[in-house]
């Protein structure tokens, strides 16, 4: 009751304090109650008002120190430190060993990245803290700061030995196992955690998350079953169980458990996509076209979804409905090189070489810069008769991937075509000694310029 009451008395503080700045009228207010009020700004992301709330407040209070401290906390986060750096020390003079004073000072010290003295005046503000729990918790993530994870996992095991619903401390344990690469000991974390804990439904989800990663997915789903023990709705422990019965090819299964999720809690782009790719697998083209389609009905810019669709039509040999999908997501952003690969693709089945040409020539202006790209876009090229446009791309590519033999015998190819000798004999020698057996290419793409007498000979003379 009286818990109540304190909160009933502080959202009354609120009201009151907003009415009178509408009323433009100046009313008392305890230093309790406007600490209450500038945290309610901040904890908001309101930080004019809570400055405001603090102006007010010292105004009435100018020697309560945790209002002065909180003008510092405004501060730092302002990046005005020396500012903070000022204040803080006529604070400190008054109490040296408050500890919010010292967490303030190892604040700034963070923001200049001196990792070490921050370290320092934590571990003083440690010996005189009452909360020590928040105060490791600033060390933990002062040692990650300073990549220091032996030391950033001892701090948040503290937090965890102090309360061990702090679920913070718990991620940022396992991701120093994490940073550490110890599975083995993150394994071995968990396991004595949950000796002590055992209905944690977070700690056996990483459980299993680290058992999936060793591979060992018969103990993988079992942490996840008590995840869901622990509590019946957390979607995240269905999700993972369901992603190593669909790797287990355990298809009904994980259709089963993606669906429970949408019941669970509001319906996503992610559980639709996969019951849709679960469902391709059993051959039902209908139910994983239908699911498909509610993974972009749910989320229109998930690319893995129009992916979906545009591969499935795609895989179906049905190009002209490939073109549209694909079409659509590209509408949505294109930006997405991987809409463009897809597309120039498409259209190179359907015999639209330009636009397939353009494709490629997105995708790697996106950063798509792999091989494939710089061979199918040139071959493109030829196709269209771009001879020149062809012998570009093909040199743009040598210079990332150089020495590539299937670009030297395209580039011999090309320029024995357009008559440049010198250079298609280079491209061809330089190409033979590298790898002879690739010749193939030169037979296949330019099966006239394979059979010109100078060419045989070049041949010839490396085949021997």
């Amino acid at each position: 009751m009286q818990v109540d009451d304190h909160e009933d008395n502080q959202n009354i503080a609120l009201e009151k304090y907003e009415a009178m700045l509408k009323s433009n009228e100046v009313l008392f207010f305890d230093s309790g109650e406007f600490e209450f009020i500038i945290h309610y700004y901040m904890d908001h992301g309101m930080v004019q008002n809570a400055k405001k709330a603090i102006s007010l407040g010292l105004s009435q209070h100018p020697q309560v120190t945790s209002l002065q401290l909180l003008q510092v906390e405004i501060l730092i986060f302002e990046d005005k430190l020396e500012k903070a750096q000022e204040l803080l020390s006529k604070i400190q003079e008054l109490d040296p060993e408050d500890s919010e004073v010292l967490i303030q000072k190892a604040s700034i010290l963070s923001k200049q990245s001196l990792h070490k003295e921050a370290i320092e005046e934590l571990n003083k503000a440690l010996y005189h803290a009452d909360d020590q729990a928040d105060v490791l918790a600033l060390l933990g993530m002062e040692y990650l700061f300073a990549d220091d994870f032996e030391n950033a996992k001892k701090q948040f095991a503290k937090c965890l030995e102090i309360d061990p619903d702090d679920y913070s401390a718990l991620y940022n344990s396992i991701n120093c196992y994490v940073y550490l690469d110890d599975t083995e000991g993150a394994i071995s974390f968990l396991t004595k955690f949950l000796d002590k804990n055992p209905y944690c439904e977070i700690a056996w989800h990483q459980l299993g998350l680290q058992y999936n990663d060793v591979k060992d997915y018969k103990k993988a789903i079992a942490a996840f079953d008590f995840a869901i023990i622990s509590d019946d709705t957390f979607v995240g422990a269905y999700i993972e169980k369901a992603k190593i019965l669909e790797k287990s090819n355990e298809y009904l299964e994980a259709i089963e458990l993606y669906t429970l999720t949408l019941s669970i809690e509001d319906p996503t782009s992610y559980a639709y996509l996969r019951i849709g790719k679960c469902y391709e697998k059993l051959k039902n083209k209908e139910k994983a076209l239908e699911n498909f389609n509610k993974a972009v009905t749910e989320d229109p810019l998930l690319d893995k979804g129009w992916l979906a669709i545009t591969d499935f039509y795609k895989r179906n040999k049905e190009y002209q409905k490939a073109l549209v999908f694909i079409n659509k997501a590209i509408d949505i952003d294109s930006e997405n090189w991987n809409y463009w690969k897809r597309y120039a693709k498409i259209n190179r089945e359907l015999g639209f070489y330009e636009e397939a040409e353009r494709g490629y020539r997105k995708a790697i202006e996106m950063g798509n810069t792999a091989l494939q790209n710089w061979l199918d876009r040139s071959d493109v090229l030829w196709l269209i008769g771009e001879k020149e446009a062809t012998v570009v791309c093909l040199e743009q590519g040598l210079e990332y991937y150089p020495e590539n033999v299937e670009i030297l015998y395209r580039l011999a190819g090309v320029n024995y075509e357009m008559k440049s000798e010198d250079e298609a004999e280079n491209c061809l020698r330089t190409a033979l000694k590298i790898d002879a057996e690739f010749s193939i290419i030169l037979e296949e793409l330019f099966p006239d310029v394979f059979q010109k007498e100078t060419v045989k000979q070049i041949f010839a003379s490396y085949l021997k």
